[in-house]
């Protein structure tokens, strides 16, 4: 019975990406442009200041947010990376992430508050997130090369779709667990819905909005460096060149650079949770 393919699902979305790529690329180029533009940006800002300059810079930051421990590890990882010669792939992974986190939350805070205060957008969206979730990373490559072409650009906008469902789905459980009492009280002040939502829903919802903000920074990390297939550079490239190259040497200075990152990335944004 099931021998042979009976539904040609792979021949319908080929044909469906198809279409859309002919007919509505102009409309995926107006999408690309401002976070091409904004990824420009970040990437100039991050790689023309002086290596110094930045390491003092994030070491002044970590010092206020998270404390001198911190602060010390966070100096000696970037100093590390620098001498591993990888400090300029640093930057542009640094500058996607902190793209695709920003488009994340520009896009998901206010997704996640429609879904915790409406039960019916909430049911619509959550086969859309869980999709987003659990479908393989590798699988987002292919139509985003298609509709974006290759490139960073294109690595940032897989990492938005890969990493928005975290600060999603924890905004709307954030707003759900307002205490009801509390909204009550505000309603009865007569505090309009707007008042209700900035001074009262969202400063109780911060901290589990803030521990999805470290999920999707997290997961866009994860994401940035395997998007490093279609030619997003960073530090993913020296891990693929590994790869392809049977490397190793070169695979581990990019793995090991990742990791520290990533945990500076971690902590600084848990003790910013913590703080609120």
């Amino acid at each position: 019975m099931f021998d042979k393919k009976v539904i040609p699902l792979d021949k319908w979305v080929q044909n469906g990406i198809d279409y859309v790529v002919e007919n509505y690329r102009e409309v995926f180029q107006t999408i690309k442009l401002p976070i091409e533009k904004t990824l420009e940006g970040l990437d100039w800002l991050f790689n023309v200041v002086n290596p110094v300059v930045m390491i003092i810079l994030f070491a002044l930051v970590t010092l206020k947010i998270s404390g001198k421990k911190l602060s010390v590890f966070t100096t000696i990882s970037l100093i590390f990376i620098g001498l591993l010669g990888l400090w300029s792939e640093a930057m542009t992974t640094l500058a996607m992430i902190t793209a695709s986190v920003l488009f994340c939350v520009i896009v998901g805070i206010p997704l996640g508050i429609i879904s915790g205060k409406s039960d019916k957008f909430e049911n619509m969206l959550k086969p859309v997130l869980d999709a987003m979730q659990t479908t393989p990373a590798f699988v987002y490559l292919i139509p985003v090369v298609m509709l974006f072409s290759i490139g960073t650009v294109s690595g940032v906008i897989a990492t938005i779709v890969f990493a928005l469902p975290p600060i999603v789905r924890l905004t709307s459980l954030g707003i759900r667990q307002v205490d009801k009492e509390l909204v009550e009280a505000g309603i009865a002040f007569g505090a309009t819905s707007w008042q209700l939502l900035v001074k009262v829903q969202i400063p109780q919802a911060l901290p589990t909005i803030m521990a999805g903000l470290n999920q999707t920074i997290m997961m866009a990390l994860s994401m940035v460096v395997i998007a490093a297939l279609i030619g997003s550079g960073g530090l993913g490239e020296p891990v693929f060149q590994g790869l392809n190259n049977l490397d190793i040497g070169l695979a581990f200075i990019g793995g090991i650079s990742i990791v520290l990152l990533a945990i500076v990335l971690d902590r600084v944004s848990q003790n910013i949770s913590k703080k609120k």
